[in-house]
Protein backbone atom coordinates (compact mmCIF):
# COMPACT_ATOMS: atom_id res chain seq x y z
CA UNK A 1 0.00 0.00 0.00
CA UNK A 2 1.29 3.45 -0.89
CA UNK A 3 0.79 6.52 1.25
CA UNK A 4 1.71 10.05 0.27
CA UNK A 5 0.72 13.60 0.90
CA UNK A 6 1.79 17.08 1.87
CA UNK A 7 1.43 18.93 5.13
CA UNK A 8 2.26 22.50 6.06
CA UNK A 9 3.49 23.26 9.57
CA UNK A 10 3.73 26.81 10.85
CA UNK A 11 7.34 26.72 12.03
CA UNK A 12 10.81 27.13 10.49
CA UNK A 13 12.16 24.15 8.54
CA UNK A 14 15.12 23.49 10.86
CA UNK A 15 12.80 23.30 13.88
CA UNK A 16 10.40 20.93 12.07
CA UNK A 17 13.29 18.70 10.94
CA UNK A 18 14.63 18.65 14.48
CA UNK A 19 11.21 17.61 15.81
CA UNK A 20 10.80 14.91 13.13
CA UNK A 21 14.08 13.28 14.17
CA UNK A 22 13.68 13.66 17.95
CA UNK A 23 12.58 10.36 19.58
CA UNK A 24 10.85 12.05 22.53
CA UNK A 25 8.75 14.22 20.25
CA UNK A 26 8.04 11.35 17.85
CA UNK A 27 6.84 9.18 20.74
CA UNK A 28 4.38 11.90 21.78
CA UNK A 29 3.18 12.45 18.19
CA UNK A 30 2.83 8.93 16.78
CA UNK A 31 -0.66 7.67 17.64
CA UNK A 32 -0.46 4.64 19.95
CA UNK A 33 3.33 4.86 20.44
CA UNK A 34 4.15 3.63 23.93
CA UNK A 35 7.94 3.51 23.66
CA UNK A 36 10.64 4.76 21.33
CA UNK A 37 14.11 4.18 22.76
CA UNK A 38 17.46 4.77 21.09
CA UNK A 39 19.42 1.54 20.64
CA UNK A 40 22.01 2.70 18.11
CA UNK A 41 22.97 5.49 15.74
CA UNK A 42 19.63 6.58 14.21
CA UNK A 43 18.10 3.26 15.37
CA UNK A 44 15.25 2.94 17.86
CA UNK A 45 13.26 0.16 19.52
CA UNK A 46 9.54 0.88 19.33
CA UNK A 47 6.31 -0.38 20.88
CA UNK A 48 3.02 0.71 19.35
CA UNK A 49 -0.62 -0.14 20.01
CA UNK A 50 -2.57 -0.02 16.77
CA UNK A 51 -5.41 -1.64 14.96
CA UNK A 52 -7.98 -1.48 12.22
CA UNK A 53 -11.64 -2.00 13.02
CA UNK A 54 -12.04 -4.69 15.68
CA UNK A 55 -8.52 -6.06 15.17
CA UNK A 56 -6.12 -4.37 17.56
CA UNK A 57 -2.77 -5.32 18.98
CA UNK A 58 0.64 -4.32 20.22
CA UNK A 59 3.50 -4.21 17.78
CA UNK A 60 7.18 -4.33 18.76
CA UNK A 61 9.90 -3.50 16.31
CA UNK A 62 12.53 -1.07 15.10
CA UNK A 63 12.59 2.37 13.56
CA UNK A 64 15.62 3.47 11.54
CA UNK A 65 16.37 6.93 10.16
CA UNK A 66 18.38 6.95 6.92
CA UNK A 67 19.59 9.25 4.16
CA UNK A 68 19.59 12.20 6.57
CA UNK A 69 20.24 15.58 4.97
CA UNK A 70 19.28 18.20 7.57
CA UNK A 71 17.07 20.16 7.30
CA UNK A 72 15.70 19.04 3.92
CA UNK A 73 15.31 15.23 3.78
CA UNK A 74 15.32 11.91 5.58
CA UNK A 75 13.92 8.41 5.20
CA UNK A 76 12.25 6.43 7.97
CA UNK A 77 12.16 2.62 7.87
CA UNK A 78 9.92 0.68 10.27
CA UNK A 79 9.42 -3.00 10.98
CA UNK A 80 7.20 -4.48 13.65
CA UNK A 81 5.45 -7.69 14.70
CA UNK A 82 2.58 -8.40 17.02
CA UNK A 83 -0.07 -10.96 17.83
CA UNK A 84 -2.30 -9.72 14.99
CA UNK A 85 0.35 -9.64 12.29
CA UNK A 86 3.28 -7.63 11.03
CA UNK A 87 3.92 -4.27 9.44
CA UNK A 88 6.94 -2.96 7.61
CA UNK A 89 7.46 0.05 5.49
CA UNK A 90 9.42 3.14 4.68
CA UNK A 91 8.74 6.76 3.87
CA UNK A 92 10.71 9.70 2.54
CA UNK A 93 10.19 13.15 4.04
CA UNK A 94 11.19 16.24 2.07
CA UNK A 95 10.95 19.61 3.83
CA UNK A 96 10.74 22.93 1.99
CA UNK A 97 10.75 26.48 3.34
CA UNK A 98 7.47 28.18 2.59
CA UNK A 99 7.34 31.83 3.72
CA UNK A 100 8.28 31.13 7.36
CA UNK A 101 6.41 27.82 7.42
CA UNK A 102 7.52 24.35 6.34
CA UNK A 103 5.95 22.25 3.62
CA UNK A 104 6.46 18.52 4.22
CA UNK A 105 6.09 16.18 1.27
CA UNK A 106 5.99 12.53 2.25
CA UNK A 107 5.68 9.31 0.29
CA UNK A 108 6.13 5.73 1.26
CA UNK A 109 4.98 2.17 1.19
CA UNK A 110 3.53 -0.05 3.88
CA UNK A 111 3.23 -3.83 3.87
CA UNK A 112 1.08 -5.66 6.38
CA UNK A 113 0.37 -9.31 6.92
CA UNK A 114 -1.40 -11.63 9.29
CA UNK A 115 -4.85 -11.24 10.81
CA UNK A 116 -4.79 -7.45 10.51
CA UNK A 117 -4.38 -7.70 6.72
CA UNK A 118 -7.72 -9.49 6.54
CA UNK A 119 -9.75 -6.32 7.24
CA UNK A 120 -9.24 -5.08 3.70
CA UNK A 121 -7.20 -2.50 1.86
CA UNK A 122 -9.77 0.31 2.09
CA UNK A 123 -10.08 0.10 5.86
CA UNK A 124 -6.31 -0.04 6.28
CA UNK A 125 -5.79 2.93 3.97
CA UNK A 126 -8.44 4.90 5.89
CA UNK A 127 -6.77 4.07 9.20
CA UNK A 128 -3.35 5.08 7.80
CA UNK A 129 -4.70 8.45 6.63
CA UNK A 130 -6.32 9.04 10.02
CA UNK A 131 -3.06 8.20 11.82
CA UNK A 132 -1.11 10.55 9.52
CA UNK A 133 -3.60 13.34 10.22
CA UNK A 134 -3.34 12.81 14.00
CA UNK A 135 0.47 12.64 13.77
CA UNK A 136 0.77 15.94 11.91
CA UNK A 137 -1.72 17.69 14.23
CA UNK A 138 0.35 16.57 17.25
CA UNK A 139 3.60 17.57 15.49
CA UNK A 140 2.17 21.03 14.73
CA UNK A 141 1.35 21.43 18.44
CA UNK A 142 4.89 20.34 19.40
CA UNK A 143 6.66 22.76 17.04
CA UNK A 144 4.34 25.59 18.10
CA UNK A 145 5.07 24.82 21.76
CA UNK A 146 8.82 24.77 21.17
CA UNK A 147 8.58 27.99 19.13
CA UNK A 148 6.90 29.65 22.10
CA UNK A 149 9.31 28.34 24.77
CA UNK A 150 12.54 28.12 22.80
CA UNK A 151 14.72 25.57 21.03
CA UNK A 152 16.48 24.43 24.24
CA UNK A 153 13.27 22.75 25.36
CA UNK A 154 12.97 20.62 22.20
CA UNK A 155 13.31 17.30 24.06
Amino acid sequence: MKIEGTQELHAPRDRVYSALTNPGILQRCIPGCEALEKIGENLFAAMLKAGVGAIKGTFKGEVRLEDMRPPEHYRIVVEGKGGVGFAKGSADFDLEENDGATLIKYSGELQIGGTIAGVGQRMIQGAAKMMASRFFAALEAEVQRTTAIGEADLV
